[in-house]
């Protein structure tokens, strides 16, 4: 947009913009199956019980919902979710995993987080 440009312009623009925009980007609430995240309140439910998680699960979940069926390794998860800057052995996102498995799972339900062997973790989308 070069200036000098009008108040209604600009703000049919921003419109566009926003209609065009995903869904997801503009909701704060993300939901995989019946795990539903919300990241306004940092609160989630799995089938209308909420979960209790710690932040890096919290981050950990928002992360892998926002990309269902991906399967991340734990590099790939440590950049994304504890940052580049940051040097944490790689099987610390095991540990996590396994707390955010034990919450979300709540030992009756079953497991949302699969295990892909030599690869890494991924969400399921059912």
């Amino acid at each position: 947009l070069v200036k000098p440009f009008s108040t209604p312009e600009f703000m049919a623009r921003v419109k566009a913009l926003l209609r065009r925009a995903k869904p997801e980007v503009l909701s704060s609430v993300l939901k995989v199956g019946d795990i539903m995240l919300d990241r306004e309140s940092h609160r989630v439910y799995r089938k209308k019980s909420e979960i209790r998680l710690g932040p890096t699960e919290f981050r950990l979940l928002e992360f892998m919902m926002r990309h269902p069926g991906r399967v991340f390794s734990r590099s790939q998860l440590l950049d994304n979710v504890w940052g580049e800057t940051i040097y944490i052995d790689e099987r610390t996102v095991d540990v996590h995993v396994g707390r955010l498995r034990k919450a979300v799972n709540n030992g009756r339900m079953p497991d949302v987080i699969r295990t892909i062997r030599g690869a890494g973790y991924a969400i399921r989308e059912d």
